[in-house]
């Protein structure tokens, strides 16, 4: 069959779909991948091992100078819901237009089509030339269940998971409903009444692309949920190699904590450096060796030594296995590539959604206690990798999630779901 996907976003929102693309295609389907990533264009290098024909929309959406005042704005919002209306207002509106004219293109030379569950522009012209439309979940805050709740209260039980749940699609359709009923009007389409339920869900198929570790199907989703596990890749070239004289520096001493903020990581040399400052200070008072990642840590100004490895790109499935523990945002790609490599997780977290990350985290025993950015010293910093590192049991729990997690198949999964899909209907 001829599939059109699209995504949008960070390197998390975009590696799953390179993944599924590729399953995909080596099942036989004709695949086309439109790309929209907000903070560069390093995805024009990518090549399909299997001939996805993977296309650039829109990349990067900003430049750095801005990237990195939106990042700010961001994390310094304490409104969820503002959060994610900030996001899609500065990362995702200034590139509707053209995701939309895509979008339109995909359905029209694709029989089914699969997008990232923020992807409305996807799903609104999936409906209205009459396709089929997969929704690809990456967190578990999107479909509503009475048996636990996007901000992990357990007080009232199941009636207040469930009111949790109506106050949550209320605030998201009440901060983000302006985007999606936009572009509907212009094509004619009827307004939305909720943008959970009704774009970020499909009631063909919505697959929940998260390990079972975290997210376990529940028994009142509908039928046309699936949980598929973690859309998990080979190394990119995209993200870099392990240089040599890392190998050294792991021979060198005891196994480090590695720190990384992802996408959330400061470019601008200025903010970069501060972030590094306080990251390596960390280490220092924690007495922890440490591999710091960040863009260009040698224009910032800081040189490895033999307790702090500075890089600017590593491949995470080959490096964390050989690490203590990991600081990072608790982004969904990076605390389940953690996971997998069964070292535990210290997170500071940047948005409403990493937050979630963390208390899962905290809960299954694999984390201890979160920061937020915006409250983040260097003493908190130093705090959170002690606790962690002192704690063996959580070493172990980590492990003991990562042997189950590695009889996962999240790709070939979702590969049997989709087919499963389309030999139905």
């Amino acid at each position: 069959m001829k599939i059109g996907m699209q995504t949008w976003g960070s390197h998390g929102d975009i590696r799953p779909f390179l993944a599924l693309a590729e399953g995909l295609q080596a099942a036989g389907h004709r695949v086309t991948l439109y790309i929209t990533c907000f903070d560069n264009e390093s995805y024009a290098k990518v090549v399909s091992a299997n001939g996805v024909n993977i296309q650039l929309v829109a990349s990067p959406v900003m430049d750095v100078a801005e990237g990195e005042r939106i990042a700010q704005l961001v994390y310094e919002t304490r409104d969820p819901m503002k959060q994610v209306a900030t996001i899609l207002e500065t990362g995702f509106e200034p590139a509707e237009d053209e995701m939309f004219i895509a979008a339109q293109q995909l359905c029209q030379d694709n029989d089914l089509l699969i997008g990232h569950f923020f992807m409305h522009p996807l799903q609104i012209a999936a409906e209205k030339a009459q396709k089929p439309y997969v929704s690809i979940v990456l967190a578990n805050v999107v479909v509503p269940t009475a048996y636990s709740n996007p901000l992990g209260i357990n007080a009232l039980g199941r009636w207040g998971h469930q009111l949790i749940w109506w106050l949550t699609q209320w605030g998201v359709h009440r901060a983000i409903q302006r985007f999606p009923n936009r572009l509907r009007r212009q094509i004619g389409l009827p307004p939305i009444s909720n943008v959970m339920r009704d774009v970020w869900i499909s009631k063909a198929l919505t697959l929940q692309a998260i390990s079972p570790q975290f997210c376990p199907s529940q028994p009142d989703w509908p039928a046309s949920v699936k949980v598929c596990g973690f859309l998990d890749t080979p190394n990119l070239s995209i993200e870099g190699t392990l240089p040599d004289h890392l190998s050294d520096f792991l021979q060198q001493g005891p196994a480090p904590v590695y720190m990384t903020f992802g996408s959330w990581m400061p470019r601008d040399i200025s903010l970069q450096t501060a972030t590094l400052e306080l990251m390596t200070q960390a280490a220092r008072q924690a007495g922890c060796r440490a591999i710091i990642q960040s863009p260009t840590p040698a224009q910032c100004g800081f040189v490895s030594d033999a307790q702090i490895f500075y890089i600017s790109a590593a491949p995470h499935h080959l490096i964390f296995p050989h690490c203590l523990a990991v600081v990072h945002h608790g982004g969904a790609g990076t605390t389940q590539a953690t996971t997998l490599a069964g070292k535990p997780s210290i997170v500071v977290a940047h948005i409403s959604e990493q937050e979630y990350w963390a208390r899962e985290m905290q809960q299954i025993g694999i984390a201890g206690p979160y920061t937020k950015r915006r409250q983040l010293t260097v003493r908190k910093l130093a705090q959170q990798i002690r606790y962690v590192v002192e704690r063996p049991d959580m070493a172990t729990t980590a492990a003991d999630v990562a042997a189950a997690m590695k009889k996962e198949n999240g790709v070939a999964e979702a590969v049997k779901l989709i087919d499963q899909f389309i030999a139905n209907n």
